[in-house]
C-alpha cells in the first residue's frame, strides 16, 4: 500500500470516527472548499448546505461502519467505492438505518492532504 493510499484511507476512518463523535468541524476539514455532495432526490449541494444539515440533526447519534471496495489513484486525484452500513437515531426516536455504495472523489491539495471533492451518496433505506 502506498502513502496516498493510507492516507485515503486515514480520510474515511477520521470522517467515521469523527461522524461517531457529532464532530462536525473534523468532518468539514476533510472536505475541500468546492466539494459537491450528490444524494437521491435533492439537487447537488456543497459545504455549507452539508454543515447546516448536520447542525440540523442536533443530538442524533451516529453510528456505522464503511468498507472500501476499490481505491483508484490518479496523480493528485483519486477515487474509492465504499459500501457502507449506518444508523442515525435522533434523542428519544426511532432508529433509521441505511446501506449501500458511495463513490467519492479525493483531490490532494496544495498542504499535501486529501479531501473529498465530490461524492455521490446512493444509501437507501435498510430494511
Amino acid at each position: 500500500m502506498t502513502d496516498d493510499e493510507a492516507a485515503i484511507r486515514q480520510v474515511v476512518e477520521t470522517w467515521m470516527t469523527a461522524s461517531r463523535k457529532g464532530d462536525l468541524e473534523t468532518v468539514l476539514g476533510l472536505m475541500t472548499d468546492d466539494v459537491v455532495f450528490m444524494v437521491p432526490g435533492k439537487e447537488p449541494f456543497g459545504k455549507e448546505a452539508f454543515a447546516a444539515a448536520s447542525r440540523g440533526m442536533g443530538e442524533t447519534k451516529i453510528d456505522g461502519t464503511s468498507e472500501i471496495v476499490e481505491l483508484k489513484l490518479l496523480g493528485d486525484w483519486a477515487y474509492i467505492r465504499n459500501r457502507i452500513e449506518m444508523t442515525a437515531t435522533p434523542p428519544g426516536g426511532e432508529a433509521v438505518r441505511r446501506s449501500g455504495y458511495t463513490l467519492t472523489i479525493l483531490r490532494k491539495e496544495g498542504d499535501g492532504r486529501w479531501r473529498l471533492a465530490r461524492d455521490a451518496n446512493l444509501l437507501a433505506p435498510k430494511v
